[in-house]
């Protein structure tokens, strides 16, 4: 038809010749090389005197005669029919993309299910993998707390439900449901000491989310001062240190003072302390108190393990200046040794350390904890080793 549009005539040609007679043909062509080979290598037996009798390979060479007739008949046949076919499914084809109809093609549906599949796959990963929304305003971080009621605010899914535990308990808060933007706001209950809280929200789809904040509490005695609020951030209760010092370090109410094992220790004006130790191998506990001025007193103790692998020796110059010269494991820097003025300390590390000192009663020494008030006496030149234990 004239009216009809060009791309029809495109669209009907990319496949009607293809599947009209195209896998035929493709077979014919594919059992004619095979023939072909066949009789080469019948050839190439003759040739070479196989042991094979002239009466077989004629036999084989009759075969393959018959079977190359039969394909020509076969081909001609098919290039007679090609026209038709391909002129029946061009018919088909046109009328059909005529009429507004789509054209399904067997790869296109599997193409097309395969990524519809893939996508849905990764829809549902994505969903899945995705937790949910949940975001704790306040308290924004770990710290302190005055009162023994906590109030916990956040924003979250609207669809969510919470529940907040604190431990030790636990005290479960539970069936909390937010705003309709996501907003929602409970208060719990702490007890004196540590408290571990965590809030979880469950969403609509049966996906968890946790966000947790650790909240010292202090409850006032009664009938004495109350005492301060002591957080103790330094060290880990059961931690082991090898090889190097424990820092202690935390926070209290300002105002306030703070003793480490009965040795007292500075604050700073915002509250913080903190003091580094270097100590023998073995169990070290660390009490820490502190005390406001109305006589409230609170503690708490860090028990750790101290060990050693190799030589730490930490050098400290006092009462004078002293020429040093510090060998370890058989290196020297810088060889010729240096002067260190009062106050200067150093920190030496290895398999063996091996000191020379030119004022020995200027020099302290810490060997794996181990304290050395002086090495000698004013001005004595001492030279000391050390080794790994």
């Amino acid at each position: 038809r004239p009216d009809r549009p060009d791309w029809i005539d495109r669209a009907t040609a990319f496949f009607a010749d293809e599947i009209a007679l195209g896998p035929e043909h493709k077979a014919v062509a594919e059992e004619a090389r095979r023939l072909d080979h066949e009789e080469e290598r019948l050839d190439k037996m003759r040739d070479a005197g196989k042991d094979v009798s002239m009466e077989e390979l004629n036999r084989r060479q009759e075969e393959v005669g018959r079977r190359e007739k039969e394909l020509d008949e076969l081909s001609t046949e098919l290039k007679r029919e090609t026209p038709y076919r391909a002129r029946f499914f061009r018919i088909l084809a046109s009328r059909v993309l005529e009429k507004g109809r789509p054209v399904v093609f067997v790869p296109v549906i599997v193409i097309a299910f395969v990524g519809s599949f893939l996508g849905y796959i990764g829809y549902q990963f994505a969903t899945f993998a995705t937790l949910p929304k949940l975001e704790i305003i306040d308290p924004a971080t770990d710290g302190l707390a005055g009162s023994s009621e906590l109030i916990v605010r956040g924003v979250t899914v609207p669809d969510g439900r919470i529940t907040v535990n604190v431990f030790p308990g636990p005290d479960i808060f539970g069936d909390i449901r937010p705003a309709s933007d996501g907003a929602f706001t409970t208060t719990v209950a702490l007890k004196p000491g540590s408290n571990h809280v965590v809030v979880e929200v469950l969403d609509a789809a049966g996906k968890t989310n946790r966000v947790s904040r650790t909240i010292q509490y202090q409850a006032p005695s009664v009938g004495v001062s109350a005492p301060p609020v002591l957080s103790v951030e330094q060290p880990a209760n059961g931690t082991t240190f090898t090889n190097t010092f424990v820092q202690v370090s935390g926070r209290v109410d300002r105002g306030v003072t703070v003793q480490i094992n009965n040795v007292p220790v500075a604050v700073s004006s915002d509250g913080t302390f903190q003091a580094r130790y270097y100590l023998p191998a073995g169990a070290q506990p660390f009490r820490i108190v502190a005390r406001n001025s109305a006589g409230g007193t609170v503690e708490e103790t860090r028990n750790v393990v101290i060990a050693y692998t190799a030589a730490v020796v930490i050098v400290r110059v006092t009462g004078g200046d002293s020429w040093i010269l510090a060998t370890v494991d058989g290196k020297c820097e810088p060889c010729q040794g240096r002067v260190f003025r009062d106050g200067e300390t150093a920190t030496y590390q290895g398999k063996e350390v091996r000191l020379r000192t030119g004022n020995a009663a200027a020099v302290q020494v810490n060997y794996n904890g181990q304290v050395t008030a002086s090495l000698g006496r004013q001005g004595e030149v001492i030279e000391r080793v050390f080794v790994a234990q």
